[in-house]
C-alpha cells in the first residue's frame, strides 16, 4: 500500500556520495529534528522530464522554498550514487539539494511508490511524486498520474501547499 497523509516514513538507507566516496544516509538522519522537508522522487536521473523538467523547478524555486521553513530539499530516485553524483554536478544541485540515490528501489518499495518500467526499458523504478514531510511525518503527498509530466509534484505545487 502507497504511504499516504499522516504517515510516518519507513526507516530506510539512502546512498550519498560524500568527500571520502559513497556513504549511507537513513532516513532519520535526513529526516529527525527537522522541522519540514520537501522529498521529491524521479523515474530516474538524467531522463528527459526528470533533467529538463522536475528537478530544474526545484533548482529555480529553491530559496522561495527554504524562505517558507523548509530545512531541507531532497530528490530520490532508483538510480546508483555514481549517476546520481553526476546528476547533481550536471544540475549545478550539488550542495543546494540532497542527491539521495535508491538503488535496490527499497525506499520507492517501502513506500509504495515502485513502478515496473521494464517495458520502456528502465526496469523498476520510482514513480514522481513530491511530499512535504514534517518530523518524519507526510502531511502532504502529490503523485503524478504519469511518470514523463511533473506537474501535481512539481515545486510550484510545494509552494502553494507551504
Amino acid at each position: 500500500m502507497a504511504i499516504q497523509i499522516g504517515d510516518r516514513l519507513p526507516d530506510a538507507t539512502f546512498m550519498i556520495m560524500s568527500d571520502d566516496g559513497p556513504a549511507k544516509m537513513t532516513t532519520a538522519e535526513l529526516f529527525t529534528d527537522k522541522k519540514t522537508v520537501v522529498l521529491f522522487a524521479v523515474p530516474g536521473a538524467f531522463t528527459p522530464t526528470c533533467h529538463a523538467n522536475h528537478l530544474p523547478g526545484f533548482l529555480e524555486h529553491i530559496e522561495e522554498i527554504k524562505e517558507k521553513g523548509v530545512d531541507a530539499v531532497a530528490v530520490t530516485a532508483v538510480n546508483d550514487v555514481f549517476v546520481f553524483d553526476a546528476w547533481s554536478t550536471a544540475s549545478k544541485g550539488k550542495g543546494k539539494i540532497h542527491f539521495l540515490a535508491d538503488p535496490g528501489a527499497d525506499f520507492a518499495k517501502a513506500v509504495g511508490m515502485d513502478i515496473d518500467l521494464t517495458a520502456a526499458g528502465l526496469g523498476v523504478r520510482s514513480k514522481r511524486y513530491s511530499m512535504l514531510v514534517k518530523d518524519g511525518k507526510v502531511v502532504q503527498l502529490n503523485v503524478e498520474d504519469n511518470p514523463g509530466q511533473a506537474e501535481k509534484s512539481s515545486a510550484a505545487v510545494i509552494l502553494g501547499q507551504l
